[in-house]
């Protein structure tokens, strides 16, 4: 049938129709799936990054304003930083040159010495003929803060301070001497062997904390009690 006639056409004119110029009825309205799409003209200017989009790589070529490898920027951050002034604390020129291994933490004798030792020594490292001798009291105090209308504390804080000299062994001569603070907390349970867990695990933190304010302060002040 053509346009909706339901008449049947003869043979010749049925040849004519289908034989006439022109787009067939039969062709697709839209372009095929696969058919390259109309890109604004700065993207078609840099075909290699179309290409590369499309999965094509084959003809790609370098960009002549391409990503700066990795190491050339960490290189350039570091001469940056060397520029304006800034130098590794245990390098050369640093505040802290030769200090690791440089520090003797007195012998510990309780739970939280053990842990307090233990961190220093892995930020300053183990000591190695160590001129210095670092003596320290370690005090630790809890407070509830949490009560409820029973009369039971299910949260507590934990402060702790910690007093300690710095003394050249080789004169007996106290060299620095400091105190630092803070504190962390937990919370109980019913139970005593799980309260006990939380609070060993409050108290290994608060050391550890304490630990890493020392090794700070004593990094930043080496130059003025080191001889």
């Amino acid at each position: 049938y053509i346009g909706g006639n339901a008449a049947m056409l003869p043979a010749s004119k049925l040849r004519a129709v289908m034989t006439r110029p022109g787009r067939p009825r039969s062709a697709p309205r839209h372009k095929p799936r696969d058919t390259e799409p109309n890109l604004p003209d700065q993207v078609t200017l840099h075909r290699n990054s179309v290409t590369a989009i499309m999965g094509d790589t084959k003809d790609l070529t370098p960009c002549p304003h391409g990503d700066i490898p990795r190491r050339a920027t960490l290189f350039g951050a570091l001469a940056t930083l060397a520029a304006c002034g800034f130098t590794p604390v245990y390098g050369p020129g640093g505040a802290a040159q030769g200090l690791q291994g440089a520090i003797f933490a007195a012998e510990p004798d309780t739970r939280n010495g053990f842990v307090f030792v233990a961190r220093l020594e892995e930020r300053l490292g183990r000591p190695r003929n160590a001129p210095y001798l670092l003596d320290y009291k370690i005090d630790t105090r809890s407070e509830g803060v949490g009560i409820t209308p029973a009369q039971e504390t299910t949260r507590y804080n934990l402060f702790g301070t910690v007093t300690y000299t710095l003394t050249d062994q080789a004169t007996g001569q106290v060299v620095f001497r400091g105190r630092e603070e803070n504190f962390t907390g937990y919370s109980a349970t019913s139970l005593i062997v799980g309260t006990q867990s939380v609070t060993r695990d409050a108290n290994e933190r608060l050391m550890i904390a304490l630990a890493d304010q020392i090794v700070t302060r004593l990094m930043a002040t080496a130059r003025d009690w080191r001889a």
